[in-house]
């Protein structure tokens, strides 16, 4: 009610603006996800319809804000990265964590059933965010380097007790017990001598995670007729051309026309999903344009 003797509460609320000129990395966790995937019988060690379910949201999200750059996903956890210049809600806090997280939310439960088609939903799932600021671009790489680690050791540590469990027999409180104190090299050689399993064979996406970038489109070229002659039938102008006649009423204006067609604009892209290794060069110098905002 502004203008009452009531809008003095509005004076308790705190300004929560971020920092400006630094890099925002929004992450996002499911709540309790392990007793949600226990009552919604989850394929152990990994889940693809779970997966590609995380992954139809962080889309949404992507496509819905396109100061979002860069996402990262592994299991019930999802982090993106928004434009170091970004405005987006005047840079509040609050605001972002509230509507990104909601959002993300809404569209896991709003697609669920694409994925499950045969398991409904036994409760509402839901997901805590946070925001961390980043000064410089090295700080950048460093948090989705510190996301893709995290992702290959847990995968490692998880495809590993799951084998011991469902192959070797093993209770989960021996399967741990088994696992305790091994290192990398150890667990490799579990799945394999036992198991027959070569780790680096198995699925990308469970090993790397997900990633979604921005990929350019390209559009069909847009020409104007400027010989003075019209099309003297369908077959003579493709889908794809925009073919303005001599005769047209718009003759006056082609050359107002053609400069405006040749104005550089901002190429349309598309969110896409790769399972790729983004701790080394090669992606980040592919995709110099992530770091650049």
């Amino acid at each position: 009610m502004a203008g009452s003797k009531f809008a003095y509460v509005r004076n308790f609320e705190l300004p929560d603006t971020l920092l400006p000129g630094t890099f925002m990395v929004f992450r996002l966790d499911g709540h309790s996800f392990h007793r949600f995937s226990d009552k919604h019988d989850f394929t152990k060690p990994n889940d693809v319809r779970a997966l590609q379910l995380m992954d139809h949201a962080a889309r949404d999200v992507m496509e819905e804000y396109p100061d979002i750059l860069l996402a990262f996903g592994e299991s019930d956890e999802y982090s993106f990265l928004l434009r170091r210049s970004t405005d987006l809600y005047n840079r509040r806090q609050a605001k972002i964590v509230s509507t990104l997280t909601s959002l993300f939310t809404s569209s896991y439960v709003f697609n669920w059933q694409k994925y499950f088609p045969n398991n409904p939903l036994q409760y509402p799932p839901s997901f805590d965010g946070r925001i961390v600021l980043y000064p410089r671009e090295q700080q950048i790489r460093d948090y989705f380097s510190w996301r893709q680690a995290d992702t290959h050791i847990n995968n490692l540590y998880n495809t590993v007790f799951w084998a011991l469990v469902q192959l070797g027999g093993e209770t989960t409180t021996q399967a741990h017990a088994t696992l305790r104190g091994t290192v990398s090299k150890e667990k490799h050689e579990i799945l394999f001598t036992r198991f027959q399993i070569n780790y680096n064979q198995i699925d990308e996406r469970f090993r790397k995670g997900s990633v979604l970038v921005r990929k350019e489109v390209t559009e069909p070229a847009v020409t104007v007729n400027t010989q003075g002659s019209a099309p003297h039938g369908p077959s003579d102008a493709s889908d794809d051309t925009l073919v303005v006649s001599a005769f047209s009423p718009f003759e006056q204006k082609r050359t107002k026309l053609n400069r405006e067609l040749k104005r550089d604009t901002k190429p349309k892209t598309e969110v896409v999903v790769l399972h790729c290794d983004i701790i080394k060069d090669q992606f980040w110098d592919d995709r110099p344009g992530i770091l650049s905002g």
